[in-house]
């Protein structure tokens, strides 16, 4: 990554070298997704922070979800947005949840999560960085009781733990 930014790293850092000013993170919508990607953040922020700076590191956003009946097909991309939906549907439409990019044939990586007419790119903000790399600091350190109330504070929102 560092030789394709073309920027360097450490003392040898030069933003105005950035090949793109554009950087994607593009992840499973998944937990392990949003782990690499919570990996990622944490690598801009501590080593490249001016591409966060200038607004060059942007989060893509694949959907959860494939909802098809007959000829309409939805893509959503959290679980509100699917118990909605299913409410509003008559009968038993068909539902695919993506548990990762790859189950995605190319036509549907485009349409939902590349294509710049149609994809949702986040912006990334210095507090998202901030924030990323806390985390990163928690779960990884050598404090455990930070960790420990983290994980029982949070493993209620656990999803898929064994998919």
């Amino acid at each position: 990554m560092i030789q394709a930014f073309g920027t360097g790293i450490g003392e040898e850092f030069d933003v105005t070298k950035a090949r793109y000013h554009k950087v994607v993170i593009m992840t499973d919508a998944d937990i392990d997704g949003a782990h690499i990607r919570t990996l990622l953040l944490t690598f801009f922020f501590r080593y490249m922070k001016p591409l966060i700076d200038l607004g060059y590191v942007y989060i893509a956003q694949p959907p959860l979800y494939k909802v098809q009946q007959g000829r309409r097909v939805e893509y959503l991309y959290a679980e509100e947005e699917l118990d909605k939906l299913l409410k509003e549907l008559n009968g038993r439409p068909s539902i695919q949840r993506y548990k990762g990019l790859g189950e995605m044939n190319a036509e549907q990586l485009w349409d939902t999560t590349m294509d710049p007419e149609t994809r949702t790119l986040l912006q990334v903000s210095l507090k998202d960085a901030m924030d990323a790399d806390m985390v990163f600091s928690m779960l990884m350190g050598e404090e455990v009781e930070p960790r420990k109330q983290f994980i029982q504070e949070n493993a209620i929102y656990a999803d898929n733990i064994d998919a």
